[in-house]
């Protein structure tokens, strides 16, 4: 059961969508996925309350450094895969979570700012296979990118980001009124309606993709391929 975290000691970077978008997609695929809610916001704990409840998905809140890993193991029969969302300011629940995790994703936007809140876990990430031997995979994803433009800024994160020889994954998460509008209807891309959101197909693409190339780094070889699960609103009156 691979436990798959976000994390940005920046807050505003785009970790709650990102973590939110891979959740959703896991569960589209088949997979169980259990949430950890660890962010003081409770955005996605948020977005579980306000619409009905997603086939796979279940979202536990109030997580923190003392219960964290109690509830991984409580959770273990019922969950292919794990999300966690860390707090988006420093705190001891991120070294702890980070040492139980297979896979961090590390959430930066095209900015300065950004880039030094995703360095700190860079750097915690470096103490923890230094000091304690704990080496844990992990990667850059870039979030809120213009589809349209490159920015000075973006570029010269990913310059330092390339002289730090750190992953960064191939698919960003593209700038999309979709995935904003997510939280306030508490479903997945697949229940909106096309002609109420823009670019719906697009964001579709975009969340799939990014959620595909994850898996290629972090894959539940005890979960037999499944079959996609077919939205609500997509399935025949009966």
């Amino acid at each position: 059961m691979p436990v798959i975290t976000f994390a940005n000691t920046k807050g505003g970077a785009g970790k709650t969508t990102a973590a939110l978008l891979l959740a959703t997609e896991l569960a589209r695929q088949g997979n169980r996925v259990t949430i950890l809610d660890a962010d003081p916001q409770r955005w996605i704990s948020r977005w579980h309350e306000t619409g009905s409840p997603l086939p796979n998905i279940d979202v536990v809140s109030y997580v923190n450094a003392t219960n964290i890993q109690q509830t991984l193991s409580a959770r273990k029969p019922q969950t292919d895969y794990f999300i966690i969302d860390l707090p988006g300011f420093s705190s001891p629940l991120i070294a702890t979570a980070l040492g139980l995790s297979d896979h961090v994703l590390i959430p930066i936007q095209g900015c300065a700012m950004d880039a030094k809140g995703g360095a700190q876990v860079l750097e915690l990430l470096s103490y923890l296979e230094q000091r304690a031997n704990i080496r844990i995979p992990h990667s850059v994803v870039l979030t809120r990118v213009n589809s349209m433009v490159t920015t000075r800024a973006l570029a010269a994160v990913k310059m330092l980001l390339a002289e730090r020889k750190v992953r960064v994954l191939d698919t960003p998460i593209i700038e999309r009124a979709a995935y904003r509008d997510l939280f306030d209807y508490g479903c997945s891309l697949y229940e909106m309606e096309a002609e109420r959101f823009s670019n719906l197909d697009k964001a579709k693409e975009n969340a799939e993709a990014f959620a595909n190339e994850v898996l290629g780094y972090v894959p539940n070889r005890n979960v037999k391929q499944a079959p996609v699960l077919v939205p609500r609103s997509a399935r025949p009156a009966a």
